[in-house]
């Protein structure tokens, strides 16, 4: 490793964060339980688990399968509702000094909206650093479709949201790999007023328990996450990214996310254009996994005789670009 330390600081959608590395929603509660182990303030912000107007009991039981590489999960967004969700699990977070990127959802465009206002007039709000919107859940005004399949759908909850938020709370939308095209939902997005985007969500996928012959989960499908879902995720980061780079709409910061483990997994999402990396499912098996990804990914770069986390954004582009 090099003497001098790489400077890991980014700034997304004009907010400066100390380091680029988070949490993935939905993998990490609301903090209380992952600063047993770690102090949540240390990560460049801490990407709260997706809540909605009121609270939920989720999908019936079982929830969770493992699979090669990977695990499903069907909790059905599961929450006690944005009214509790400021009171208590915000304000905690604001206690411990986390910069916190709040993840919402919605049945219907409405609702996101909704959901928004009311966190905008939370008492902790001034701890947050942007919203995610989380449009890959189900339409439900759409008959158990997703927003994030339909430019148009998409386009419309990402308007509805950045018109209930001050300007300067970047808004993240959250896209579904699960499309044909992700950067026209990408374009969609980010023409409607998003700020940044969020790439990727699980992939939808099923399990058969052939001891009983039945499906495993109750929910029957799942959100495949983990080590084998990464190469689509840096799939469709290099695909948006180029699509900005080609000039189809402004470019915009991209969170990557999707099976990340180690920091070479995060270099790799990096390299294809992230400039911000989430941690999901490793904190399962390893609740250090954000820190430990971000000490990894620090020691990578200095090897490589990077100065600054930035300049190894969108790297294999270049290089791309240079053997072409």
């Amino acid at each position: 490793m090099a003497d001098a330390p790489v400077d890991m600081s980014v700034t997304l959608a004009d907010v400066e964060l100390p380091n680029p590395l988070m949490t993935a929603s939905g993998c990490a509660a609301n903090g209380k339980e992952l600063h047993r182990f770690f102090d949540v303030s240390s990560l460049g912000a801490f990407v709260t688990k997706s809540v909605m107007a009121a609270p939920r009991s989720g999908r019936g039981t079982p929830r969770m399968a493992e699979t090669p590489s990977g695990m499903l999960n069907s909790i059905g967004l599961q929450g006690p509702g944005i009214h509790a969700f400021v009171e208590n699990d915000l304000a905690w977070l604001k206690s411990v000094g986390a910069r916190v990127l709040v993840s919402i959802a919605g049945g219907s465009s409405g609702e996101f909206a909704d959901v928004a206002a009311v966190l905008r007039q939370s008492p902790a709000f001034d701890c947050v650093v942007g919203v995610e919107v989380n449009i890959s859940c189900p339409n439900v005004a759409n008959r158990g479709l997703v927003f994030a399949i339909d430019p148009l759908a998409s386009a419309k909850v990402v308007a509805l949201v950045r018109e209930q938020l001050p300007r300067d709370i970047p808004v993240f939308a959250k896209l579904s790999p699960d499309v044909t095209d992700i950067a026209s939902i990408a374009s969609a997005c980010v023409k409607a007023g998003a700020s940044g985007l969020t790439m990727i969500n699980t992939l939808l996928g099923m399990v058969i328990d052939t001891d009983r012959m039945r499906p495993q989960l109750g929910g029957l499908t799942g959100g495949l996450s983990g080590p084998g879902i990464r190469p689509v995720a840096v799939r469709a980061i290099w695909q948006v990214r180029a699509a900005m780079a080609e000039g189809r709409f402004r470019t915009v910061p991209i969170i990557g996310v999707g099976g990340v483990r180690t920091g070479r997994d995060a270099l790799e999402l990096v390299a294809a254009g992230a400039s911000a990396i989430q941690v999901g499912t490793a904190t399962f098996n390893d609740p250090t996994a954000p820190v430990r990804v971000l000490r990894e990914l620090e020691n990578l770069l200095a090897d490589k005789g990077f100065d600054t986390f930035t300049q190894a954004v969108g790297a294999a582009h270049r290089r791309q670009e240079v053997y072409r």
